[in-house]
């Protein structure tokens, strides 16, 4: 009997390893899908173009370089100020409103920033209200006063600012909350005040934190087309609409997108190669926490104000100027139209959401069944759409799915004799597929960063009690990753209900949303017109954005105290981003 069990103890494990892995072949298959729109961009821009880049080369293509750094460089100092200042002063200040400011910061998220610009030219240009009352106050003329002029580069690059610094607010706020107590009392202690222990002390441990929030800002800047559009800022995004519709090249636009990606891809690089083989962290546990800072006087109006002014300039302003023309708008509304735009909106976006949970959750839980490089990197490489812009994936996705197309409705044509319609090209499914390739980083990471907090020992325990792998996420994992896929989700639907570029391009015929909807309003200077509808992308961001800011302030039971009863939150619920 021994003999007979030596001679089949082997071959058993010998069977189950010629078994193939099902994890990391998902991996590596969802991996494979959400790169192919960038390869396609790169394979098609290999292709010859005629003399088309030779004429963009000598025109316009430096233009668009110029003008696209001037706005990368303008936007990322602006979120840079506002959101590492306003996270500084509602961490470690005590001052009249903190509480209330410490997660109304995070409201211009809600606003994208196409809907800023429109409302803040509708207010400020030469026949808005503003102007208007200063002539009939003064009695000025034209010539009688100077005015900054509103659709210009400063204008974007202020407008921009003033909806993206909540990506570095929200990074940078979480870096200082988890910065050692003892390290910044030590630094005090040794007569350092508040503002040297900031410079040399806090923001230094913060860095990695405050790149990756300011990143995020110029990604999206990089990918914005509804405000550059309006305000005729010539960015690459602009480009390559312009080169695929307006002369109808295809491979000339798919080079300029190359030439982006390349650049993005760069800027990544270079700032994980400046903080390479560096440290960061304190080297000691936060402990108990430092005394709040309490201001008093003019220094607390003064922080007051600082806090408050992003929040007014980047939502209420705006929004209030949406709702006053959207009421004066209000008797000549259809609808019937405007609940068919919102519906419209709602299911992409939903549909998005789902599809990037679903995909998250198997890439991030098959990363943690197969802690191997093959599947860290293949999730890296899934996660580069968020760093593409929304015109890049948009080529990248409509070129593959017509080359499908023509494929499979040849072979169905010369099999049977009927010509079939388009099954991808122009449909939903390319938008949704578009939309969840960029967006599915902010899902992968949430659930990553929840999969963190659960104990290995979980796994075994249901692993020993006989479950299988995808019995253990079903029983186990996926009631303890209700908060995480709350966050995933509601991230998602905000970013979704505001994309612009890749909804243009990919929408089917006679399909509308209501970002394309205020977009074609606006580009015939009907604005007020469209007014109601960019209200209700607001008021559809809105919700979320609040719930996901009253989640970051509210206390948590079972976690690290923090100033005023609050946990802060973990490195590894914000550095998801860094991925």
């Amino acid at each position: 009997m021994a003999l007979f069990n030596l001679t089949l103890s082997p071959a058993l494990p010998s069977s189950r390893r010629r078994r193939p892995d099902g994890w990391l072949l998902l991996v590596l298959a969802l991996a494979v899908l959400a790169m192919a729109p960038i390869l396609a961009v790169l394979g098609v821009a290999l292709q010859p173009s005629g003399d088309l880049w030779a004429h963009l080369f000598d025109t316009l293509l430096g233009r668009y370089a110029l003008v696209s750094a001037q706005l990368c460089l303008l936007v990322g100092a602006g979120v840079l100020v506002v959101g590492v200042g306003t996270a500084w002063l509602v961490t470690t200040c005590r001052f009249p409103g903190r509480g209330v400011l410490e997660w109304a910061l995070l409201l211009p998220l809600a606003m994208p920033a196409y809907l800023a610009a429109y409302a803040y030219t509708d207010l400020l240009e030469y026949a808005g209200p503003l102007q208007t009352m200063l002539r009939e106050a003064f009695g000025w003329g034209r010539a009688d006063y100077w005015f900054p002029e509103v659709r210009s580069m400063g204008g974007a690059a202020l407008f921009m600012t003033l909806v993206l610094y909540p990506y570095v607010y929200l990074l940078t706020r979480a870096a200082f909350l988890e910065q050692s107590a003892a390290l910044l009392e030590a630094a005090r202690s040794m007569g350092r005040g508040p503002w040297r222990v900031f410079l040399t002390v806090a923001l230094p441990l913060a860095r990695p934190a405050i790149v990756v929030g300011v990143l995020l800002a110029l990604m999206e800047t990089l990918n914005d087309f509804g405000t550059v559009d309006y305000f005729a800022v010539p960015t690459f995004t602009v480009g390559i609409y312009r080169v695929w519709f307006g002369m109808g090249n295809v491979t000339g636009a798919a080079q300029l997108a190359s030439g982006l990606v390349a650049v993005v891809v760069a800027l990544i690089w270079l700032e994980r190669r400046a903080r390479r083989n560096r440290r960061f962290g304190s080297g000691e546990s936060r402990g108990q926490p430092f005394s709040r800072i309490i201001l008093r006087g003019p220094r607390a109006w003064l922080a007051l104000l600082a806090c408050a002014a992003p929040v007014l300039l980047g939502f209420a302003v705006p929004a209030a100027v949406l709702l006053h023309s959207a009421l004066g708008r209000w008797s000549a509304v259809d609808g019937a139209q405007l609940g068919l735009l919102t519906l419209n909106s709602l299911m992409v976006s939903t549909l998005v959401a789902v599809v990037c949970l679903a995909v998250g959750v198997m890439l991030a839980y098959g990363h943690r069944l197969r802690p191997r490089p093959l599947v860290a990197v293949s999730v890296r490489l899934a996660s580069l759409g968020y760093a593409m812009p929304g015109a890049v994936l948009a080529i990248g996705v409509i070129i593959p799915a017509a080359w499908l197309d023509a494929r499979v409705i040849a072979w169905v044509e010369a099999a049977t004799g009927h010509k079939l319609p388009l099954l991808l090209s122009g449909t939903l499914a390319a938008l949704v597929f578009a939309c969840a390739v960029r967006f599915l980083p902010l899902a992968e990471g949430a659930i990553a960063s929840g999969l963190t907090k659960i104990t290995p020992r979980m796994d075994d325990a249901a692993r020993s009690l006989g479950e299988s792998a995808a019995g253990a996420l079903r029983r186990v994992h996926l009631p303890l990753l209700r908060g995480s896929a709350l966050t995933a989700v509601l991230l998602v639907f905000v970013d979704c209900m505001k994309e612009l570029p890749m909804t243009l391009i990919l929408r089917p015929f006679n399909f509308s949303t209501l970002a394309t909807h205020v977009y074609e309003y606006a580009s015939s200077e009907m604005f007020r017109d469209a007014a109601p509808a960019a209200l209700a992308i607001v008021v559809a961001g809105l919700l979320p954005v609040i719930l996901l800011s009253r989640e970051i302030a509210r206390p948590r039971t079972g976690f690290r105290q923090g100033r005023d009863g609050h946990a802060p939150p973990t490195g590894e619920e914000t550095q998801w981003y860094a991925q």
